[in-house]
């Protein structure tokens, strides 16, 4: 392990609380770094009572003030353009007065500023990609996201990495880190450490809802466009229409998506559903728990294929039984798991492969429940995911300070 490093750790998102996706690993990401004695700069958008989070996690918090910022600001991906620019001259300058060891990347749009400043400030950049940002752009309307400048947003995300020649880059699949290297950055230089959770937050559930219930199919997250789109939609009809007193649960801020999915949703018969509104983290494995099926409709794109998703992963260490649509990411992992079930992209199948969980026998699958969970717990908790990536960024520092042998 090399000495105590200076490490600048960039992101476009608050850095606690986090508001979800790929917020909730930067927190664990930095607090392995400090737990290893680094000293580490957080450089993100302006949070509430900061004094308290730099002594709660042992960082140096760097404000960016000049907009609000956040997953549901106004303006959101306008400011999202703009915010390297800010974000980079905000950096430069505290290294007027620090010498950074290190400078590690938080997303795509935070991956822009680290890129330039290595140029800048000739200081190893690590590029950490929890998802393929502009691939879910893919699933947007055309009249919002017209396809050849979505395709050529994801061919200049895909390029940063080979474009500014940076160190090494954690990415969130091995699809991801396939796609790539297949835009030129070496395979080799690549560290894949998937997406996890916080074990202790989602433990398998004790016992299951009682017979006799109505079923409860549930959902958490975000609720972007390709969560809730026509799979979803198709499913919802395909269960209803066998089970009318299925319930849907989804628990998480009621965005636009959601409200026009739930307005659209009206027109099908017995359609019910409870929406939770936003729930804090540690509160949201006791909406899964008393759940029947968890659910992962995602709409297929780039981003969607290259997502490690967390609801998969969360649903599973609860003894959830799940299904999910077809991602590459997350089929590669999960493929034998006997607490998944995985369709086709369309609804029909999505909603067949619900209707069977719902009529399958408790007894065969419950008693391999917990042994899903433990694999999980294992292997996807964030505290083996962030040694991963701390041991894959101390040794791109280590390679930059060894001196070159001679030629």
């Amino acid at each position: 392990m090399p000495s105590q490093l200076c490490i600048a750790f960039l992101t476009h998102e608050p850095f606690y609380p986090p508001s979800g996706g790929g917020s909730a690993e930067a927190v664990f990401l930095v607090q392995e770094m400090a737990r290893r004695g680094h000293a580490v700069h957080v450089f993100g958008p302006e949070i509430d009572d900061a004094a308290s989070v730099e002594i709660k996690f042992g960082v140096k918090l760097h404000p960016f003030t000049r907009w609000q910022m956040g997953r549901y600001a106004k303006l959101r991906n306008f400011k999202y353009v703009a915010y390297p620019f800010f974000l980079e001259r905000l950096v430069a300058a505290a290294a007027r007065e620090i010498k950074f060891d290190l400078i590690f990347s938080q997303h795509a749009i935070s991956a822009v500023a680290a890129g330039k400043l290595k140029k800048k400030l000739g200081v190893p950049v690590v590029m950490n990609f929890p998802d393929l940002l502009t691939g879910f752009m893919e699933t947007w309307p055309a009249y919002v996201a017209p396809k050849p400048l979505v395709q050529a947003l994801m061919r200049y995300e895909m390029s940063l990495p080979a474009r500014y020649g940076v160190d090494g880059v954690c990415a969130i699949s091995d699809e991801f880190a396939d796609r790539l290297a297949a835009r030129g950055y070496p395979r080799e230089k690549i560290c894949p450490i998937y997406y996890g959770y916080d074990a202790s937050a989602f433990p398998l559930r004790g016992q299951l809802p009682p017979a006799g219930q109505p079923p409860v199919v549930v959902m958490h997250g975000s609720f972007d466009a390709h969560h809730l789109g026509q799979i979803a939609f198709d499913a919802v009809k395909c269960v209803v229409a066998q089970k009318p007193e299925t319930i849907f649960r989804f628990v998480g801020k009621r965005t636009a998506g959601l409200e026009k999915f739930l307005q659209r949703a009206q027109a099908i018969p017995n359609f019910k559903f409870e929406a939770t509104g936003f729930t804090p983290y540690a509160e949201v494995s006791k909406m899964l728990a008393s759940a029947t099926v968890g659910i992962v409709p995602y709409e297929e794109s780039a981003g969607t294929h290259c997502a490690f998703v967390a609801k998969i992963v969360e649903y599973v260490a609860t003894g959830l039984p799940t299904v999910c649509t077809p991602l590459k990411s997350v089929r590669s992992f999960f493929k034998n798991d006997p607490l998944v079930k995985f369709s086709e992209f369309n609804g029909d199948d999505f909603g067949r492969k619900i209707l069977a969980w719902l009529d399958e026998p408790v007894a065969n699958w419950q008693p391999l429940a917990a042994t899903s969970s433990v694999r999980v717990q294992a292997e996807l908790d964030w505290q083996p995911l962030c040694r991963k990536a701390v041991d894959f960024a101390e040794k791109i520092c280590s390679a930059a300070q060894s001196p070159s042998p001679p030629s």
